[in-house]
């Protein structure tokens, strides 16, 4: 992932009208001690951690789980950029946290690696489809990799949080992406190529 900083982060969410409200520190809904503070890895799942320092950590909610649950764990083990839905009960205690509050943590992460994708000037092949997506992803991988450098989903990354996750890889050394794409509703397909484009 290229390095990106807080204040970057929070312009693409800004511009995908995600904060709560306007970027505010009066109002505690944009808390940023350190607007420069340099993020290098984007997490989703705290048992994944390991670069607490250059962190942002997205509380995702899914059906079988909240990301706000593991906000307090990971500030106790280092990590201090958080992206969620809500502020902390205990709000006071994460006094050197930087906080981004959004309507939606999902689409937060989307928005950021549409950023991303936006800012990387290398092609994007799309492989999506019913059956076949990684091995067709892994075949071209296998055939160009020593002609470019290739960022390309890891794999079976093709879902509404593996596509951001994917997109979120690309840096400067990119020469071609190869990015999976797939749904389990109708009309997914449709955010995702918001994303991808």
């Amino acid at each position: 992932m290229k390095d990106l900083t807080l204040r970057y982060i929070a312009t693409c969410l800004q511009e995908a009208s995600l904060l709560k409200s306007p970027l505010s520190s009066q109002e505690n809904t944009w808390t940023l001690h350190d607007a420069s503070r340099r993020i290098s890895h984007c997490l989703i799942d705290s048992r994944k951690l390991h670069s607490p320092q250059d962190t942002l950590f997205f509380a995702l909610r899914t059906a079988s789980n909240d990301g706000h649950k593991f906000v307090s764990e990971l500030y106790q083990r280092g990590v201090r950029a958080f992206v969620v839905m809500e502020k902390p009960a205990t709000w006071a205690s994460f006094d050197q946290a930087d906080f981004l509050v959004v309507e939606d943590t999902l689409q937060a992460l989307q928005a950021l690696s549409a950023g991303v994708r936006k800012a990387c000037q290398a092609p994007l092949l799309a492989i999506a489809g019913s059956n076949g997506k990684t091995i067709v992803k892994e075949w071209i991988w296998q055939l160009l990799r020593q002609e470019v450098q290739i960022t390309r989903s890891p794999g079976s990354f093709n879902s509404q949080i593996g596509v951001p996750l994917s997109l979120l890889e690309l840096d400067d050394e990119t020469q071609l992406a190869i990015i999976e794409a797939g749904i389990s509703r109708q009309g997914e397909m449709v955010k995702l190529a918001r994303i991808i484009r």
